[in-house]
């Protein structure tokens, strides 16, 4: 039997990888009778084999698109390494070879076998499509191996497997949490709300579309910073959401309901400015300035002359309308002379992940209590929201570099 399809290669005539739902496997590697398979009697899923348990575990976070991406990803590496590299079920892959499997994140080899030739993204039924685009960094490694983790100890609970393999490694201590480093300055994002105010669209002589577009920047950048979304929140979210109602004052207080990581419904404080801007973006399509319950129109419209009003943009879409607001930034800066070259390079480098990142540290900087924060964004712990206090931590540097010193008496015409 044909383990997988074979395409033929200089000095290479091996097994080429397949995505996972195109995956078949012959008996023997099946993992029907893995070494590391627990009793049948203990087993609490109907899994028979290893593509059928993985996919078990998998269906797990059907309700969030981009975590079942990223944890299908990473299992169907393992799964594919260890039949086409080892020779040997994942049900039979024991602790020493996992360690072997961390080396090979950090340089898949052959790279004809497993590494996407060229920069362009290839589709899953491409025949050149390969698991990897590259060599893993440390962090993605160690990203990686959570997730496998994550999925042997599911596999062994559920009686699938006998054991966790990884469970044996190295016991480290609990990481601190990371702190944020993708975000823009006050001044770089001053900058960006600068270039979308410059462009076309925003002039006398600009076309219907060109105005829609504009519009459409000058609304997704807002929505981002003022709501703190992801963007498959954004993409995901209706009109509709937008709903007001009365606090114990009898103050109307709008609020944007959204539905995040991990299906969590959470409330988003929709501030006046970001109810005004709502309106805006609605006037330059013809609409009422507020929009009704249930209305199910996106929050981002596709632009004039498209048929379907109902469908939101993709994600790639909404990706791209901000890769062209940062490279427009990032021009205006470069403009500027060549001292601005890096923060050119920083903006030209952010995505809409940035833009999250930003509107936290931005409310932390402005002493909004790490609480709000928390569940504005939709957190799970405090702890992470604490990765946006980076104006404490520069004051906490300029306090330490001005009052803790040693003195050494060097002259001062040295420098220091």
């Amino acid at each position: 039997m044909e383990l997988l399809r074979i395409k033929p290669l200089e000095r290479l005539a091996t097994p080429l990888p397949t995505p996972l739902e195109h995956l078949q496997l012959p008996a023997g590697l099946s993992g029907a009778a893995g070494s590391n398979r627990a009793p049948t009697t203990a087993t609490r899923i109907a899994a028979a084999d290893d593509l059928a348990a993985v996919t078990a575990w998998l269906a797990r976070y059907a309700d969030s698109a981009a975590t079942l991406a990223a944890y299908r990803r990473e299992v169907e590496r393992l799964l594919l390494w260890a039949v086409l590299q080892l020779g040997k079920p994942l049900s039979s892959l024991t602790h020493e070879d996992l360690l072997v499997y961390e080396r090979f994140l950090a340089d898949p080899q052959p790279a004809a076998r497993w590494v996407l030739a060229g920069s362009k993204k290839l589709g899953r039924h491409h025949p050149d499509w390969r698991p990897f685009a590259g060599p893993l960094s440390p962090a993605s490694v160690r990203h990686a191996l959570v997730i496998l983790n994550a999925l042997f100890a599911w596999l062994t609970e559920a009686g699938y497997l006998a054991g966790n393999p990884l469970a044996l490694a190295r016991r480290r201590r609990a990481p601190t949490p990371p702190r944020i480093t993708r975000y823009l300055s006050h001044e770089l994002w001053d900058a960006v709300k600068d270039a979308v105010a410059a462009m076309p669209g925003t002039n006398d002589t600009a076309t219907a579309r060109e105005r829609l577009h504009a519009a459409r920047c000058r609304w997704l950048l807002t929505v981002l910073y003022l709501g703190g979304l992801r963007a498959a929140e954004v993409t995901g979210t209706a009109m509709g959401a937008f709903f007001c109602r009365r606090d114990a004052q009898g103050v109307e207080r709008w609020w944007l309901e959204v539905t995040g990581k991990g299906n969590r419904t959470r409330l988003v404080p929709a501030t006046d400015e970001l109810v005004a801007e709502l309106a805006r973006y609605r006037r330059a399509h013809g609409l009422a300035p507020t929009p009704q319950p249930g209305e199910t129109r996106p929050l981002l419209l596709p632009m004039i002359g498209q048929e379907n009003r109902e469908k939101g943009l993709s994600r790639g879409a909404l990706h791209l309308i901000l890769k062209e607001v940062f490279g427009l930034a990032a021009a205006r800066l470069r403009a500027r002379g060549p001292e601005w070259a890096a923060q050119a390079d920083v903006l030209a480098s952010a995505s809409a992940h940035w833009l999250r990142h930003t509107a936290g540290s931005h409310m932390t900087d402005r002493q909004v209590d790490l609480r709000y924060v928390r569940d504005n964004f939709g957190h799970s712990s405090i702890s992470t929201t604490s990765g946006y206090l980076h104006s404490e931590e520069d004051a906490r540097h300029q306090a330490t570099q001005e009052r803790h010193r040693i003195g050494w008496g060097i002259n001062k015409e040295e420098g220091l």
